[in-house]
């Protein structure tokens, strides 16, 4: 058993979840959830080990109940217990009117972005309260679930304001047993998400729209959510942080 508190990352081959596995290398051990980028996360795997950091590998699609389990086995079998969970995996699909979204690409929206987040949060409820110390757990939502996304991806953005509700929910329902639950908001940040939606130049085109002039960083939104996990943090639960530039 380690001495060292469990982090596992839904989505931890890039973007967001990577930038907070590797920033995040001399707090926590992992398990790092990924669907399809193999050679990412193992990647991922090597910086954080070359920090210290013991690292397991947990393949799997967050629609799927069988692979939330094989997650979660990765988690018990691996370190017998969990103290974050950051619930990052989510997708995106290309720009559209909700005139042209069919019945495939919303049940696949939500299964994963709030379905999904939602069994990977359940999972680890259970096994913060048998542990009985608590834990923490950050929802990824975006500005999108407030600012709607006409035109763009509105499937997205009502999936978004699900997981927002979905956090005041459980924070509510958990914090009796010392469990904070939180969610973040990124803005326009310049992560691969915008080039899996067909628009890999999105962020630096609309940068002009932040109040701050730039896009931001998978860096940036992972220190927020970082904050948000740790002890500094005690005191916060429930809450939806934006970190938006301003927008």
């Amino acid at each position: 058993m380690t001495q060292r508190p469990i982090c596992l990352i839904t989505g931890a081959s890039a973007g967001i979840g990577a930038a907070c596995a590797r920033l995040s290398a001399g707090s926590y051990d992992f398990v790092l959830n990924y669907r399809s980028n193999t050679a990412a996360a193992e990647a991922v795997k090597v910086d954080l080990e070359s920090q210290g950091a013991r690292v397991v590998l947990a393949q799997g699609d967050v629609a799927e109940p069988d692979d939330i389990a094989a997650i979660y086995k990765a988690v018990d079998d691996s370190f017998g217990r969990i103290d974050v969970l950051i619930n990052n995996a989510g997708i995106v699909d290309q720009t559209a009117k909700l005139t042209d979204i069919d019945h495939a690409r919303l049940t696949r929206m939500m299964n994963v972005n709030v379905i999904g987040a939602m069994l990977i949060a359940k999972e680890a409820v259970i096994r913060m309260q048998a542990q009985g110390t608590g834990g923490a757990i950050v929802n990824i939502s975006s500005a999108a679930a407030r600012l709607g996304s006409g035109n763009q991806y509105v499937d997205y953005a009502a999936s978004k304001a699900a997981i927002d509700c979905f956090t005041k929910g459980l924070s509510d329902e958990v914090a009796g047993d010392n469990i904070r639950v939180m969610s973040i908001r990124p803005g326009l940040i310049d992560t691969e998400l915008h080039a899996k939606g067909g628009e890999p130049g999105r962020a630096q085109r609309l940068a002009h729209m932040v109040p701050m002039k730039r896009e931001g960083s998978a860096e940036e939104v992972a220190r927020a959510i970082l904050w948000l996990a740790s002890p500094e943090a005690s005191y916060v639960t429930g809450s939806t942080l934006d970190v938006t530039g301003g927008r």
